[in-house]
């Protein structure tokens, strides 16, 4: 089975490189015009319940049914929502935060480790699911953190969360035949579904 793990198209809150989590905000003008069909037409794809998923899975996969996973949510970054690094200058939490690795929790919301914690396993039932029921293919259209978690956690070769965090309308495609046995994926390449492609692997 091959496993598509995508991220949504741009918004505005990305392009000016504000952190986007819990926000319900909508695909900007700029990031809905660059994506482009995938060219291949899933029954289901898997989605989290924030629109920017949603609208990105109906232009790339217009037929598919639309399943929402509440467990891909983007990690919540709590009092940094909607901020970005220049305007968090000499904010004593965001400072703290950046000086643990990004690894702490963050005020009023997730700690890396709670939010790769309950994005792993909503993922491996997921992929159990998928296999036991003999698909082919499973399409997730997610987040950048979603994507960072999972990689992280499944993906081979093996690479440290930060390295997998790719751009608006891109993914990875990866090959479940290791699962079964070592709970791992192989990295088949990259995807991207902008105007500049559709270029795979």
């Amino acid at each position: 089975m091959d496993i598509y793990l995508l991220r949504h198209g741009e918004t505005a809150y990305n392009a000016e490189k504000r952190y986007l989590s819990r926000s319900d905000v909508s695909l900007s003008a700029k990031g809905l015009a660059e994506l482009i069909p995938a060219g291949f037409s899933p029954e289901t794809v898997y989605v989290s319940p924030l629109r920017r998923t949603w609208e990105t899975a109906g232009v790339l996969f217009p037929a598919a049914q639309l399943t929402v996973i509440d467990d891909f949510r983007e990690m919540d970054f709590g009092i940094f929502e909607g901020k970005n690094y220049q305007e968090m200058a000499g904010l004593p939490e965001y400072q703290a935060w950046v000086d643990s690795n990004c690894l702490g929790k963050i005020p009023g919301g997730e700690q890396k480790s709670d939010f790769c914690r309950r994005t792993c396993k909503a993922f491996a039932r997921l992929v159990d699911q998928a296999l036991d029921a003999g698909e082919d293919r499973l399409v997730i259209v997610a987040h950048g953190g979603t994507q960072m978690a999972i990689m992280e956690r499944f993906a081979l070769p093996a690479r440290d969360y930060f390295s997998w965090n790719g751009p608006n309308g891109e993914g990875f495609v990866l090959d479940a035949s290791p699962w079964r046995q070592e709970r791992k994926l192989t990295l088949r390449g990259t995807i991207r579904y902008t105007r500049e492609g559709p270029e795979c692997c």
